[in-house]
Parts: structure tokens; sequence; C-alpha cells
């Protein structure tokens, strides 16, 4: 089978529109160029310590330490991980309570301020999401059901389960084979939370009508600010709406620290930077927050025909996989870069970002072909030999090899 790398992912063939000023929003032109990527916000208002202490506690979700020294530069790294170690506990099966938090979002359009349009993912849309309402799709994933894996696909079974457990089972398989099957790390049960409905005015987002895009893509596209919905992807330790919708599902008791909070959206997606819908688009991100330290996880359902490669679960099983695999968001590692989405260097245990845009083997199922992302091993960041499946780099082979000299 022929290995390709991809380098650099998720451009758009035409773009939206970014503002220099809320006043300007309706009469901005649409800009050359813009690109889907995934962001890391590190966990804020506690320690890595204090994070392991309550995993040890069971007042968070499970979590473990690794020590390792990395091949590639020699050096010792230190690490944290969802569930279980493989190295130590590699016949433990970890449940993950997960709550799927539907979000609507009504923004006003763009073109005409007198029109709201509605990105809701627990609705019918005909034309985009044909195969079902997106919320529906999301729960009857492979990210959430299990299915029968091979990894890479021309390679090795690593058996049934939801597709980020068996990629863990792959990425530790020299570990975890010996166990058989009794290595997993499953988000069970999966709840789901009552629709979550925000207005938002157009300083805080809006909507754009699919001609206002070169091609024909599927429309309209929502486009929110990382201010007003998480200042923390922008530096800025302050509350923003999924800081406020966190407070109350935990005193509802809908979510809390022990379980997986994930916010879907329905072809919405942030943008960050100094003036009002900059730096677009981030299509999901993980965070980890507090004491006792809650982690939770936002996904954009993605069915616009912009951001392909890289439709529909694809974000999902991106940030859940890096959610399992770097739950606080600062597990170091040598320096890697120019690939995926980093055009310079990166220094953290990110499964997805060196292979964003790069998909896995699409998954039918229940009639519906779902593309989940192709993610990248542990023995990648730190270096050969590969513990991986097949010695291989990455659950579908894309890598071959570790991620090299070091970035600089």
């Amino acid at each position: 089978m022929k290995r390709i790398v991809i380098s650099l992912v998720l451009l758009l063939a035409a773009s939206l529109v970014t503002l220099a000023s809320p006043v300007l929003a309706q009469d901005a032109e649409p800009p050359g160029q813009l690109h889907g990527y995934f962001a890391t916000v590190p966990l804020h208002g506690a320690t890595t310590a204090e994070a392991l202490r309550g995993a040890a506690a069971a007042t968070t979700v499970p979590m473990f330490g690794y020590t390792l020294t990395a091949s590639r530069d020699s050096l010792q790294y230190t690490g944290v991980m969802i569930g279980r170690s493989p190295f130590a506990h590699g016949a433990r099966t970890i449940d993950i309570k997960t709550v799927l938090i539907p979000v609507v979002f009504k923004l006003k359009d763009q073109a005409n301020n007198s029109v709201t349009d509605t990105f809701d993912p627990t609705a019918t849309d005909a034309t985009c999401s044909p195969h079902g309402k997106p919320f529906t799709l999301v729960q009857d994933s492979p990210v959430l059901v299990p299915v029968d894996f091979t990894m890479p696909a021309s390679g090795i079974n690593v058996g049934t389960g939801q597709y980020i457990d068996e990629f863990q089972r792959a990425n530790f398989w020299s570990n975890v084979m010996v166990t058989g099957d009794r290595f997993h790390n499953v988000l069970s049960p999966v709840a789901l939370a009552t629709t979550q409905t925000l207005t938002l005015t157009t300083s805080q987002g809006l909507g754009y009508q699919k001609n206002q895009f070169g091609g024909s893509p599927c429309g309209p596209l929502g486009v929110i600010d990382a201010g007003f919905w998480d200042p923390a992807l922008e530096g800025v330790n302050s509350p923003g709406e999924a800081q406020t919708l966190i407070a109350s599902l935990t005193t509802a008791g809908t979510i809390g620290p022990t379980t997986l909070p994930i916010f879907v959206f329905y072809n919405v997606v942030i943008a960050t930077g100094t003036s009002p819908f900059s730096n677009c688009c981030i299509l999901g991100y993980h965070s980890s927050q507090g004491t006792p330290v809650q982690t939770f996880s936002v996904a954009d359902y993605e069915s616009t025909q912009l951001f392909a490669p890289g439709e529909d679960i694809s974000a999902l099983s991106h940030e859940v996989a890096e959610w399992m695999d770097d739950p606080l968001g600062g597990n170091p590692v040598p320096a890697w870069g120019h690939i995926g989405q980093q055009s310079g260097c990166q220094s953290n245990l990110e499964v997805g970002d060196p292979l964003s845009g790069t998909q896995f083997t699409s998954i039918a199922l229940s009639g519906m072909t779902y593309h989940p992302q192709e993610l990248a091993f542990f023995s990648w960041f730190y270096g050969a030999p590969s513990l991986g499946v097949d010695s291989d780099f990455s659950d579908n082979a894309t890598f071959t090899s570790d991620a090299g000299s070091i970035c600089f």
C-alpha cells in the first residue's frame, strides 16, 4: 500500500469574512482564504498533581501518570493519560460516563441582519445531513458504538470497540495484545443532556450563506467568537458561555468532574483573535479546568463541505482521542512540526494534530458512512521503536516512522 503523509490541511477554496469590528460586520467582504484547525486549552485552575490526586480519589475521570525516556532526544518526559496504564495495568476495562450536550446557535445572518440563521444539531436537515439528524448520527457513530477494527486497514484486527478505544489498544499494542481483549477505555454510559439554545449578538457570532463561498458548499455556516464562547482559547482567564453552561449543568447534576461532557455543534466553528472572527476556523478543542478537574470537549458535526476532508465526526474523533491521550493539554514531547495543521513547531502530545485532514478508513454503520480522522501513535512523538500495532506510528499507517529530528 502506498503511504502518503499529508502536510497541511483543511484549506477552504473560498472563505469567510474577517471582521475589523462588530459595527462593520454586515458590510465586510470575504477575504482570500481560511483553514480549519483544532485547539487545546491546557489545564487551568489546578495543577497536574491535584488532577492525579483527584483521579486516585475518584473525584475526577480516571487518569494515570507515565514517565519515559524519548529516543528522539534521549530526554525524560512525564505525562498524564485517561484510564489505567497499558504499561502496568494492561488487563483493565475503564468505563467513563459521557454526556452529549447539543448546542443550538441562533445567529444573525451576515448578509441580512433581519434574518436569523439557526444551527441545530437535533433538527432534521434533509439537504446537508440526508442520513439523519446530526445529533442522532453522533450517538450512532463509531466514536460511541462498537465496531470491529483492523488497524491499519490492511493490517491487524485489534478487536471490537469504539473507535478511540480501539485506537488506544492499537497505540499500545505491544503492551496490551498479551492481555487478549481485556484492555479497554470505553465511553459508557452515554447520557444526553437537554438542548442548550443560545441567541447571539452580531459581535458574538454570525451566519454565512453558501452563496458567499466559491463552489457549491452546503450551508449556512456559523462563526462564533472565542471570547464569547470560551476566552481560555485566547489565553484569557475569565469565564465564557462554555463555563456558564458547565456550571449550570453541574448544579443540575447532569455532568461533573467524573464525566466527560461533549458539546456538539452543527456547522458552527470558533474564531479567535484581537478582532472578532479573525483566525477562523476552530472545528473543535478539549480543555480541563478547576478542582476537582473538569475535562470537557467541543466538536463541530460538519456537513458544509467547506472542510472536507474533515466531514461529519472527524472533529469529534480528533478531540476525543486527544482528550484520552492528553487530557490536561500539556503532555510534553520532543518538538515536532511542519506537518498536519502545524506549520511551525509543537511540543505536546496531541495525537490528532499531525494528521489533521487525513482520514481513517471510512466506516459504514446504520446506513451512514462516517469519516473518523486518522491518529498518530504515542511512539511517533517520543520515538522508535513503535509500541503500536504492526510496528506503525499511526492507526492507518500514514506514519511508518517517528517524527524524526527535533523541530526548530
